[in-house]
């Protein structure tokens, strides 16, 4: 199956090519938003800023390109920043606005523990395309969405978060499945065979 992966700037793109092409993606890693827009599947990958990331995709039109696919009915997946980017807005660095094609907010993480989350954090996943049961994925992230109605799958860092996302034919995962082992790639393999 043919997976046109995002070309960020703002994100770990070999990790993640690597990943793909093991669990048997033909991948296209690209910049051009024609090809975006064209594309049946997609990976938006992301690290760092949410801000400095969505400033990237609108000065090259790739947020316009993801939502000419998405309205295509190409499925997406969003990994880290690239889940939050998904969602309607951050309150990273004052409000940013998002893709807003899953709806919610991204704050950071309250309570007594280190910001940022950094490693191994177990998550339950409902009955979805992506993934059953529970499994530890790997994380790296000072900021998250709680609660949205696109929820998936949550884990626990000082309290509830969302750790995965799904509406239709767009999914967003918060931890960094090229970094989580067995479950990771069983995760991308999901996301690489579903039709």
């Amino acid at each position: 199956m043919e997976v046109t992966l995002i070309d960020s700037p703002v994100a770990n793109v070999a990790n993640i090519a690597r990943a793909l092409r093991h669990v048997g993606a033909d991948l296209r890693v690209t910049r051009d938003p024609e090809a975006i827009g064209a594309a049946d599947k997609i990976v938006l990958p992301g690290v760092g800023s949410f801000a400095a990331a969505m400033q990237w995709l609108r000065e090259n039109h790739i947020d316009k390109a993801i939502r000419r696919a998405v309205s295509r009915h190409a499925s997406l997946l969003g990994i880290c920043v690239g889940h939050q980017l998904l969602f309607d807005a951050s309150h990273e660095m004052g409000i940013t606005p998002g893709l807003a094609l899953i709806r919610g907010e991204v704050r950071k993480f309250q309570g007594p523990l280190t910001v940022p989350q950094i490693g191994w954090n177990r998550v339950r996943f409902t009955n979805n395309p992506l993934f059953e049961g529970t499994a530890a994925f790997y994380f790296v992230n000072s900021y998250a969405a709680f609660g949205a109605q696109s929820e998936i799958a949550r884990a626990d860092y000082a309290g509830a978060f969302t750790a995965a996302v799904q509406s239709g034919r767009i999914f967003g995962v918060q931890f960094h499945p090229e970094k989580s082992s067995a479950a990771g790639l069983r995760l991308l393999r999901n996301f690489v065979q579903w039709t």
